[in-house]
């Protein structure tokens, strides 16, 4: 980059010319307007600035906006309703049309569902209503129109595998019942606390990469499963993994047993609080609920994006964990969204979450009427259903763009994908959210800082490396620091500027041309900045001081140079030293050695 810049620079004339263009934009700049300085920040408050803060965080969307619109209490209640409760808002403008299409999709979904219900891990003889009641529930309270909830293979395995270290499911069924349906509760808790306290940008975590690798795992691990009715093993592994399975199939024949009609009653009676296992469900309802939450909203921004909307984290988490809640004192176990119904209920043409209730409708009827029936339902048949609705989901071109676009990004797919297929879904997903989290923490220890130079013919300053036409500035080196300045990245910013100047020194002793006598740091894109931030700033004009040459900053904005003031850098760099932007900074700078000459 820095020869492309000498050999442009020595096509378009000697460092003097240079210099003259740009005294010259400097006039046009003091003929049009008189310098600008910075102005001093206002006092501030604490606790404005911590009601400020927190509103950012915590509503940066302003949910009840419309509420303040609204003159009457009557629209200002529907508002808080509408927000409380999703169904509300399309349910007025529901029609026939839409709900032909969620039917046909309830009810194939239903078709999937009902085989299911059996919850092996916990008790043969105990029908679990996981199909039932809580997608009425998620009806009511949910943001997604196509997520259809059910009990997830993944966390049934964790749930039966945490309890069953220390209860046995065939010695104490009874008690094991009453700890999973604990579990569930204390997972519901969970939920619906981190939807409450508004935690739902936790989820952002779930970058596009990560949930296009989720997905494409998911797909293959749900055709994996179908194996089971597509070969007729009755016999089939619990567990997702890609190995497991494939030794599954190879291994294993027994049979499936006739499945029983009814309803389980009400389970409150059933939720263990006072017992020696209260921390085994505490900390299992925990770790399934995290799990569970994770998953669900996967699924639901998965297919989300596939229609171009967008589902509200929050809601997702009061949705799941109230469904959880409700759903522990109703016989269901531990429920979210499932990835294998929702693709069927995505393929089969839902409009809205009402498909939900058409499932719900059909399990009922079944549980309590038909299920001796489903006893001769052809497993090859739902086994189809699931393949071909998962393998559509499967886009190749997906990772294609991003090993163009964005290589880290190709890697959090790819970790997800294998991760997911090989290993577990929560591990999976946990690596492939480290790894964008290291992405978002790589520009905040390494920032980018870029020379900049003048654009000849304007007033702009760009980056020399973007912009081939764009000039040093003759006894200036100008600097940009493209990210917030932290505890984190202070030294290296230290370190890379100081570096900066070596290199321009020995580049100007090489050209012959005239030194850097002034560094100039735009910070325009200095979102942030701390004390440590602070300090390395003081300790690269007090190094460039010993070298005789003057620091000036450029365009601080607004809480920048708040904490600037207050913590008394402000005084040290002088006001004289504090611009409104590059082109001024330049402007006085280039009056200053004028005159000196």
């Amino acid at each position: 980059m820095t020869g492309k810049v000498e050999s442009a620079a020595e096509e378009n004339g000697d460092i003097e010319s240079s210099y003259f263009s740009v005294a010259a934009a400097a006039q046009e700049i003091q003929k049009s307007d008189e310098v600008h300085k910075v102005p001093l920040p206002q006092n501030q408050r604490t606790f404005r600035d911590l009601k400020h803060w927190s509103g950012e965080c915590f509503f940066p969307d302003d949910p009840l906006h419309k509420v303040k619109k609204q003159k009457t209490v009557t629209k200002k209640m529907l508002m808080v309703l509408q927000y409380l409760f999703p169904v509300l808002i399309w349910g007025s403008d529901y029609s026939l049309e839409l709900f032909k299409s969620d039917a046909i999709a309830g009810l194939t979904i239903a078709s999937l569902a009902i085989p299911q219900i059996k919850m092996s891990c916990v008790k043969d003889s105990y029908i679990d209503n996981s199909s039932f009641v809580p997608p009425l529930i998620y009806l009511v309270l949910g943001s997604s129109r196509d997520l259809a909830v059910g009990s997830s293979s993944i966390v049934s395995v964790v749930l039966g595998s945490m309890l069953s270290e220390e209860v046995s499911p065939y010695e104490q069924p009874e008690l094991y019942l009453k700890l999973a349906l604990t579990s569930t509760f204390f997972a519901g808790a969970l939920q619906a606390s981190l939807g409450l306290l508004r935690l739902g940008f936790i989820v952002e975590f779930l970058s596009k990469p990560t949930l296009a690798g989720f997905t494409g795992g998911a797909a293959i691990i749900t055709v994996l499963q179908q194996l089971k009715g597509l070969t007729g093993i009755n016999h089939f592994t619990t567990k997702t993994g890609f190995l497991p399975v494939m030794l599954s199939l190879f291994k294993h024949i027994s049979e499936v047993g006739m499945l029983e009609e009814g309803l389980n009653p009400p389970s409150i009676n059933k939720l263990l609080f006072k017992s020696s296992y209260l921390m085994l469900t505490i900390k299992t309802g925990i770790i399934t609920g995290i799990l569970s939450l994770t998953e669900g909203i996967a699924v639901g921004r998965t297919f989300a994006s596939l229609k171009d909307y967008q589902i509200d984290g929050n809601k997702e988490m009061m949705a799941i964990g109230i469904m959880n809640i409700v759903g522990s004192c109703s016989s269901c176990f531990i429920t979210t969204g499932s990835f294998s119904r929702s693709a069927v209920n995505y393929n089969s043409g839902s409009k809205t979450a009402i498909s939900n209730s058409v499932m719900a409708s059909a399990v009922l009827i079944t549980m309590m009427f038909l299920m001796p029936l489903f006893y001769y339902t052809p497993d090859v048949i739902l086994a189809v259903t699931i393949i071909i609705a998962v393998v559509g989901l499967i886009d190749l071109k997906v990772p294609i763009k991003l090993w163009k676009v964005d290589k880290i990004d190709f890697i959090a797919y790819l970790t997800a994908f294998i991760g997911v297929l090989f290993i577990s879904v929560p591990i999976g997903l946990a690596i492939a959210v480290g790894i964008s989290v290291i992405k978002i923490l790589l520009p905040v220890t390494r920032p980018n800082i870029a020379i900049m130079g003048n654009v000849l013919g304007t007033q702009s300053y760009r980056s020399l490396g973007q912009y081939r036409d764009a000039k040093r500035v003759p006894y200036l080196l100008i600097l940009s620091i493209e990210f917030p300045v932290y505890f984190a990245s202070a030294v290296y910013l230290q370190d890379r500027i100081l570096r900066w100047v070596r290199e321009e020194e020995e580049r100007a002793l090489m050209l012959k041309e005239n030194g850097i006598k002034f560094v100039v740091l735009d910070m325009s894109a200095v979102t942030a900045i701390d004390i440590s931030g602070i300090d390395a700033l003081l300790e690269i004009k007090k190094a460039l001081d010993n070298r005789s040459l003057q620091l000036v900053l450029a365009n601080p904005i607004g809480e920048v140079a708040n904490k600037l003031f207050i913590s008394e850098a402000w005084e040290k760099f002088g006001s004289n030293n504090i611009y409104m932007n590059v082109a001024e900074a330049v402007a006085a700078i280039t009056t200053l050695i004028k005159s000196q000459k």
